[in-house]
C-alpha cells in the first residue's frame, strides 16, 4: 500500500495554519458514523445508515428536550413519568428529556380574566368568552323582572398544584361557580337596584361568594374583581322600560331645579331674618345701656346734690344753659329786673330780618 502522505495545512489570508488545523463539524459526525456502523456487524450498508440516522436523531430528540425556559410571570411544574417532582421557578432549566420529566407553565403572576356575555377580540384562553352569552346573562330579579346583566371575573392562579391537579377543569368551573353566585345575588334586588344604585354592592357581595367556593373548591384561584357591565332589560320591554327611564330623569330634573331654586331663597331669608334679630338685639342693648348709664349718672348726681344743694343746682344750671343756649341764633341777655321788655321782642322774627 503507498505511503500516504499528511496533505499540508491550509493557509489562511494572513498566513500561518488555517482552519483546517481543527476538526469539522462534518468529520467528526463522519467519523461517528464509522463506529456506530462498525457496531453492526454483519449488516448491509442501508442497515447501517439507518441505525446511524436513528441514534443521530433519538441524540438530538434528547438534546431538544432536556432544557427549557420559564417566563419571568410563570412558574414550572415538573412531573416525572406523571408524577409531580418540583415547583421550578423563572429562568433557564435542565430535565431529564425523553418525555421522563414534562414541565407544565402555570402563569401565576398574570391577570387572568372571564367574560360573560360579551366577547373581546383577541381573546386566547378558550374558557374567556361565553360559549353561550344571551343565556348567561338572562337573570330573573328578585321582583319577578328579567334583566340582561354582563359581567367580567379578574382572577390570578394563586396555587399551581391545586390549579392544576385538585380540580379537572378549573377555568370551566370557575365559569359555573360565577354564574352561580351572579344568579343568587341578582336574585336578591330588585330590578332598579340591579340597573342602578345596587351594582357596588352586588360586585362586592359576588366577589366574596365566588372567592369562598374556589377556597372550598380548593382551585387554587384567587378572584381580584368582579366588576359589572351593561345592564339591560330585555328586548321585548327595551322600549317602556326607557319611557320609564326618561319619566325618571325628568323627575329627577324638576326636583333639582326645586332644589335650587329652595336654595336661592331660603338661605336669603334666613340671612336677613339673622340680620334683623342682630339689629335687634344691638338696638335693645344700647337702649339698656343708655337706660342703666343715665340712671346710674342720676344715683351719683343725687349724692353730689345731697352733700352741696346749692352748688349742685348752680352747676346744673350752667351746663343746661351750655347746651341750650349755642342753638339759639339771637340772644338777648338782660341784667337785672326790666319789667315789661318781653312783649316788645319780635319771637317769630325769621333770620336776618330786622326787627
Amino acid at each position: 500500500m503507498p505511503d500516504q502522505k499528511t496533505p499540508p495545512p491550509t493557509q489562511g489570508p494572513w498566513g500561518g495554519a488555517g482552519k483546517r488545523d481543527r476538526p469539522e463539524i462534518e468529520d467528526l459526525l463522519r467519523q461517528g458514523k464509522q463506529r456506530i456502523g462498525g457496531m453492526i456487524p454483519g449488516g448491509p450498508p442501508s442497515i447501517k445508515r439507518y441505525a446511524v440516522a436513528g441514534v443521530i436523531a433519538l441524540i438530538a430528540a434528547g438534546v431538544w428536550t432536556s432544557y427549557y425556559t420559564v417566563p419571568s410571570d410563570s412558574v414550572s411544574v415538573v412531573q416525572r413519568f406523571g408524577k409531580y417532582v418540583a415547583e421550578v421557578p423563572p429562568g433557564l432549566h435542565f430535565k431529564i428529556p425523553l418525555g421522563i420529566d414534562t414541565s407544565t407553565l402555570v402563569p401565576v403572576k398574570r391577570q387572568l380574566k372571564q367574560e360573560f356575555g360579551f366577547t373581546t377580540p383577541g381573546a386566547s384562553d378558550p374558557y374567556q368568552s361565553p360559549t353561550d352569552g344571551k343565556r348567561e346573562t338572562e337573570m330573573v330579579t328578585g321582583d319577578l323582572n328579567a334583566a340582561l346583566v354582563e359581567w367580567v371575573v379578574q382572577y390570578r392562579i394563586s396555587e399551581p398544584l391545586k390549579f392544576l391537579f385538585e380540580v379537572r377543569e378549573p377555568s370551566a368551573t370557575l365559569r359555573y361557580v360565577s354564574e352561580s353566585v351572579m344568579r343568587e345575588v341578582v336574585g336578591d334586588r330588585t330590578v332598579d337596584e340591579v340597573i342602578t344604585i345596587g351594582r357596588q354592592e352586588i360586585e362586592s357581595e359576588a366577589l366574596l361568594k365566588m372567592q369562598e367556593l374556589s377556597t372550598k373548591y380548593a382551585m387554587g384561584i384567587s378572584i381580584d374583581q368582579v366588576q359589572l357591565k351593561n345592564i339591560n332589560p330585555p328586548g321585548p320591554v327595551q322600549a317602556s322600560f326607557n319611557e320609564v327611564n326618561q319619566a325618571q330623569q325628568e323627575k329627577e330634573r324638576l326636583i333639582n331645579e326645586a332644589r335650587r331654586e329652595y336654595n336661592k331663597v331660603i338661605p336669603l331669608a334666613e340671612g336677613e331674618k339673622d340680620q334683623r334679630i342682630r339689629e335687634a338685639d344691638g338696638y335693645r342693648l344700647k337702649r339698656v345701656n343708655e337706660a342703666e348709664g343715665d340712671a346710674a349718672r342720676f344715683t351719683a348726681l343725687l349724692a353730689e346734690y345731697e352733700k352741696a344743694p346749692e352748688v349742685t343746682r348752680r352747676r346744673i344750671y350752667i351746663e343746661t344753659m351750655e347746651s341750650v343756649l349755642p342753638k339759639i341764633q339771637s340772644k338777648i341777655v338782660v341784667d337785672g329786673p326790666t319789667g315789661g321788655i318781653l312783649p316788645l321782642l319780635n319771637l317769630n322774627r325769621e333770620p336776618g330780618e330786622r326787627p
